[in-house]
């Protein structure tokens, strides 16, 4: 018998297949990210269970406890949310990829820590705020290319991709967000910012991952869609 979340999690995976054939793309290319902020360990668990390996969490601290209790290699563990500085190693000791990289900053401090504690590569995306928003964090536009220069030159963070967060409106209204950041995605590929691969794409949440999926997402951070509404974590 299907449980809610069993429903929830096929409902996603197809509507993910149907937005990819809707515009000629392999569903297989791309990557459902599980967002679990806010979520119990339970759930992390069941989600492990039905074939989910990848999780995105917003608060390094509410990571900590449930990677510690489930273990650092039971999935991929991504950071989506805002880095402070002062939990920038515990970020770095906990996470596969960092995927709010927002300030050349923390850039800096990420790659000092790497290099203090061994870590040889940590994968990094850059956070871009297309809408200047002053509640969201990213890089601006224009504060971008200096970012990417900071990266060339880091020996063990790596530029995978870019990720963004457009204002939470009608799914419509998130296309010029998710075209602007392919284009930019785009520009830095032919100039060869990407050490491995094409440049990954992270956009698309539970409202919106269907429309970010047409216009070329790679990765897509699901969470209401999959574990209904957001309730307290409990470990």
């Amino acid at each position: 018998m299907q449980t809610g979340f069993d429903v929830n999690l096929q409902g996603v995976r197809q509507r993910i297949d149907k937005a990819a054939m809707r515009v000629g793309r392999d569903p297989d290319d791309i990557k459902l990210v599980a967002v679990s902020k806010t979520h119990s360990v339970n759930s992390i668990r069941q989600a492990i269970s039905a074939g989910i390996s990848t999780f995105g969490e917003n608060k390094v601290q509410e990571a900590e406890t449930k990677i510690e209790e489930l273990g650092r290699d039971a999935a991929e563990w991504r950071l989506i949310g805002h880095l402070q500085s002062n939990k920038a190693r515990k970020a770095v000791q906990l996470f596969d990829v960092i995927e709010s990289l927002d300030s050349v900053d923390l850039a800096k401090r990420l790659e000092r820590i790497c290099i203090e504690d061994g870590r040889s590569e940590l994968p990094v995306f850059i956070e871009v705020d297309l809408a200047g928003e002053e509640t969201k964090s990213g890089v601006s536009e224009t504060q971008l290319p200096e970012l990417v220069r900071i990266l060339a030159h880091c020996v063990c963070l790596r530029f995978d991709g870019l990720m963004v967060l457009p204002p939470f409106s009608d799914p419509e209204a998130s296309r010029p967000y998710f075209q602007k950041l392919r284009a930019i995605r785009d520009g830095l590929q032919k100039n060869g910012a990407f050490k491995y691969g094409d440049g990954e794409l992270s956009m698309g949440m539970s409202h919106d991952f269907e429309v970010a999926i047409e216009e070329g997402a790679t990765l897509v951070r699901v969470g209401t869609a999959i574990f209904g509404e957001r309730v307290y974590a409990q470990p």
